[in-house]
C-alpha cells in the first residue's frame, strides 16, 4: 500500500511512523510506517550516523519491485528485526529511480563483493558512506544473521571494516573510469559488418531476442540493427529484428488484453513476464515498433504501437500531461494476479466465444503458467484458429478484438496494481520521443499532441531559468537536481520535437541545456561526462554512466545529441566532442556491440553522415509528413514557412513554392517540389 504525507491526526492511525512520511516517492512512503526507523538519503541521516557513531544500512529498491515487497513483509515489518536494525545502524531507504546516483555507487559495491546485483539492494557502510559489504535479497533468518555479524565486528574489530570500506571504495571509483583515447581511429561499413557478425552470434534465431534463459527487450540493440540494415542492406539483420518484434508482440511479455509490455520474460520464449510495467520500456518499444512499421509495413507493429499508447494514456498519464513511472508487479499481494485468467473466468465472461478465445491465446483448464492460471499468449495457440473455426484471418482478428474489450472491462473491476506516480524527467522524455516516432510513422495528430503536452509540462515544471533541470515531480513538488540522463533524453526529445514542428525555440532549448551540461557535467581530461552535476555531487565516488543497458547510457545519448546539434548549429566544438566520446569507447563498441548499442548508432552516423533535408514554404507540414513516413535514420529535418534563424536554411525560400532541399555536408542537390523525387536523392 502507498501512503501520502500524513497530518498529525492521520499519523495516529499507524503504530509506527518514521522520517519517510514527509517524502513524495511512493516507494519511500510505502515504508513510512515500518517499525524500522528509516531516513531518506540526505544530510540528516549521514550526520546522525557520525554523531551516534553508527554504521549505515542503505536499502535501495523501487515501487514495482516484487522482491522488495517480499523483503519488506518478511523483515522490515517485523519488530524483532527492526529492533536489531535500529539499535546498530542508521537505516536509509532509497528509491533507485529517484536517486540512481546512490544506487549506482552501492550497486557497484554489490558487484565487487558478490559478482552480481539486483533489487532490493542492501549495502552496509561506515558513517562516511564508504561501503564494506552489499548484497540483494535476504530471507528473514539470514538477514538477522548478517545484521548481528556486522554489529559484532563493528563493536570488536572496527578497523577490519574500515580497511574493507577503503578498499571497496577505491574499487568503486575505478569502475568505468574511461581514459581519453588520443590515437587515430576510423570506421567504415566494414566495421559495422564486423560488429553485426559478432552480435549475431548471441541472437536467438528461433524465439527472437538475445540467447538466454530470461529475455529482456533491449530496444537499443534492435534499433541499431534496423539502422545497420538500412545502411548495409543486410537482410539477415532485418530478419533478426522482425523475429524479435513478432515474438515479443505475440508473447506473454506483452499484455494481450490491455496493451503495454512487462519489464522482462522469465523464460526464453517471452511467455511468462515479470509483471511490472515500466514507462521506460514502453517508451522505447513504442519507438522500436514505430520504426519497424516504417521499414516493413507490418500491421502487427502498428497495432502494438497504438495499444501501447492506449495503455499509457489509460494507466500512466497524469492530469497535467506527465507520465507516471511504473505499475507494480503485484496486486492483492500476489505477483501478476491482475493479468491472469482461469479458463472458468473466461467462459463466464465470453460464453460461447470462449473456446475460440482460448484457442487463440493458449488458455487451458490446467493453466499455461501456474495451476489454473493462464497468461494470454498468441505464441501458444493462434496458428490454426482461423482454420479450426472456418473463418478468415481478418474475421478472427476482428472477433478477438471485440472479445478482448469484454475481458478488459471485467479486468478493470479487479484491484489494480499500484502505480508509482512520481514523474521522472528522463523517462518522460523517452516517452515523448516514442510518441514523436509514432506520429512520424502513423500521422496521428493525437500522438503529437501528447508529446507536445508532455514536453511543455517538463519545461514548465522541471526546468529553471539557469537552464538546469530537476529529476522528479509529484503534486507540484520537485526535490532532486537532475542527472545526466535527464538532460540527455530531454535534449534528444527536444531535437526530435523540432523535427516534426520546425519550432526553433525547442531546438534553442536543446542547445541551452547542452551548454549547461558542458559546464557542469563534462570532464575535460577524458572527454566524458559525469553522471552528477558538479554542484550536487557529494557521494564517495563521482561516476560516469558508459555502457548501454535496458536504457541507453547518458554518455552515448549525449554523443548523439552533440552530433545532431553540431549539424544544426554548425558548431564544430560539438562535433569534435561527439567524435571524442565515440573514440573513447570505440574498442568496446566493436568488441561488445550488444552492451554499447546506442554508441553503435552514433558510430553508424559517423560512417554515413546524415542528409540535411530542408523543407521550406507554406506546405512544409504536408511534405514533411510524407517524408517521415519513411524510415530514414541518416537524415535530419529542418525548415518551415520561412528561413528562420538556422544558417542551413539561408537562401532557401522561394516565394509561392514549397521546395525540398536534400543536402550532404552542407552541399545541396537540385531542389525539388515532389517528395518522391526528393526520396530518390536520399537513397
Amino acid at each position: 500500500m502507498f501512503f501520502q504525507k500524513k497530518s498529525s491526526t492521520e499519523k495516529e492511525k499507524f503504530m509506527y511512523n518514521n522520517a519517510l512520511i514527509h517524502e513524495t516517492s511512493p516507494y519511500l512512503l510505502q515504508h513510512a510506517h515500518n517499525p524500522v526507523d528509516w531516513y531518506p538519503w540526505g544530510h540528516e541521516a549521514l550526520e546522525k550516523a557520525k554523531k551516534e557513531n553508527k554504521m549505515l544500512l542503505i536499502s535501495v529498491g523501487y515501487a514495482a519491485c516484487h522482491w522488495c515487497h517480499v523483503m519488506e513483509h518478511e523483515s522490515y515489518e517485523d519488530t524483532a528485526v527492526a529492533n536489531i536494525m535500529n539499535a546498530n545502524f542508521i537505516c536509509i531507504k532509497v528509491d533507485r529511480e529517484e536517486r540512481p546516483d546512490v544506487d549506482q555507487v552501492y550497486m557497484n559495491a554489490a558487484f565487487l563483493v558478490t559478482g552480481s546485483g539486483g533489487w532490493p539492494l542492501n549495502a552496509f557502510a561506515m558513517a562516511d558512506g564508504k561501503p564494506f559489504y552489499a548484497g540483494t535479497y535476504f530471507p528473514r533468518d539470514r538477514w538477522i544473521q548478517v545484521l548481528k555479524y556486522f554489529a559484532d565486528i563493528y563493536k570488536n574489530d572496527r578497523q577490519k571494516l574500515q580497511e574493507q570500506a577503503d578498499y571497496l571504495s577505491k574499487g568503486i571509483r575505478d569502475i568505468e573510469n574511461v581514459p581519453k583515447n588520443t590515437s587515430q581511429v576510423s570506421y567504415s561499413l566494414t566495421t559495422l559488418n564486423e560488429m553485426y557478425s559478432k552480435l549475431s552470434q548471441n541472437i536467438d534465431r528461433t524465439d527472437g531476442g538475445l540467447k538466454g534463459s530470461m529475455k529482456f527487450p533491449m530496444p537499443s540493440i534492435w534499433e541499431f540493427m534496423l539502422q545497420y540494415n538500412y545502411l548495409s542492406g543486410n537482410k539477415e539483420a532485418l530478419a533478426d529484428v522482425e523475429n524479435t518484434l513478432d515474438h515479443m508482440a505475440n508473447g506473454g511479455i506483452y499484455d494481450q488484453v490491455g496493451g503495454g509490455f512487462s519489464r522482462y520474460a522469465t523464460d526464453s520464449y517471452w511467455h511468462a513476464p515479470h509483471f511490472e510495467k515500466m514507462l521506460y520500456d514502453n517508451a522505447q518499444l513504442l519507438s522500436l515498433y514505430s520504426h519497424g512499421f516504417q521499414v516493413t509495413g507490418n500491421p502487427l507493429y502498428k497495432k502494438i504501437a497504438y495499444e501501447t499508447i492506449a495503455f499509457v494514456q489509460r494507466e500512466l498519464t497524469s492530469p497535467e500531461g506527465g507520465f507516471y513511472s511504473s505499475l507494480d508487479a503485484d496486486s492483492e499481494g500476489e505477483e501478476g494476479k491482475y493479468y491472469l485468467w482461469s479458463e472458468n473466468e473466461i467462459e463466464e465472461t465470453l460464453g460461447s466465444d470462449a473456446a475460440l478465445f482460448n484457442d487463440y491465446f493458449g488458455i487451458t483448464n490446467k493453466g499455461n503458467w501456474e495451476p489454473n492460471k493462464n497468461i494470454p499468449d498468441r505464441n501458444e495457440g493462434d496458428k490454426y484458429t482461423a482454420k479450426k473455426y472456418n473463418l478468415t484471418e481478418p474475421q478472427v482478428i476482428n472477433k478477438i478484438e471485440n472479445l478482448k474489450t469484454k475481458l478488459l472491462e471485467v479486468r478493470e473491476k479487479r484491484i489494480r496494481p499500484k502505480p508509482d506516480d512520481k514523474i521522472l524527467t528522463s523517462w518522460n522524455a523517452l516517452m515523448a520521443k516514442g510518441l514523436i516516432d509514432a506520429y512520424q510513422a502513423f500521422g496521428e495528430p493525437e500522438f503529437l499532441q501528447m508529446a507536445s503536452t508532455n514536453i511543455d509540462f517538463l519545461l514548465k515544471n522541471l526546468s529553471t531559468k539557469e537552464h538546469s533541470l530537476y529529476r522528479n515531480y509529484k503534486k507540484g513538488k520537485e526535490t532532486i537536481p537532475a542527472f545526466l540522463d535527464d538532460y540527455a533524453f530531454l535534449i534528444s526529445a527536444l531535437i526530435d520535437y523540432y523535427q516534426v514542428t520546425f519550432d526553433e525555440s525547442y531546438l534553442q532549448k536543446a542547445n541551452e541545456f547542452t551548454q549547461y551540461v558542458n559546464q557542469h557535467f563534462f570532464e575535460k581530461s577524458s572527454g566524458m561526462f559525469f553522471y552528477t552535476d558538479d554542484q550536487h555531487s557529494n557521494l564517495i565516488a563521482r561516476k560516469m554512466e558508459v555502457s548501454d543497458n535496458v536504457i541507453p547510457s547518458s554518455n552515448s545519448e549525449m554523443a548523439k545529441n552533440l552530433f545532431f546539434l553540431g549539424m544544426y548549429f554548425e558548431n564544430k566544438d560539438f562535433e569534435i566532442q561527439s567524435e571524442q566520446l565515440v573514440k573513447n569507447v570505440a574498442d568496446n563498441i566493436k568488441k561488445s556491440t550488444g552492451d554499447y548499442s546506442n554508441w553503435a548508432q552514433v558510430m553508424a552516423l559517423e560512417v554515413k553522415p546524415p542528409y540535411e533535408i530542408a523543407i521550406v514554404g507554406n506546405e512544409w507540414k504536408k511534405k514533411l509528413s510524407e517524408f517521415q513516413k519513411h524510415y530514414l535514420p541518416n537524415s535530419i529535418y529542418l525548415g518551415g514557412n520561412s528561413e528562420g534563424n538556422l544558417s542551413l536554411l539561408g537562401n532557401k525560400l522561394i516565394e509561392g513554392k514549397t521546395m525540398i532541399y536534400v543536402c550532404e555536408n552542407k552541399t545541396c542537390l537540385r531542389p525539388v517540389e515532389i517528395v518522391s523525387d526528393a526520396l530518390k536523392q536520399v537513397r
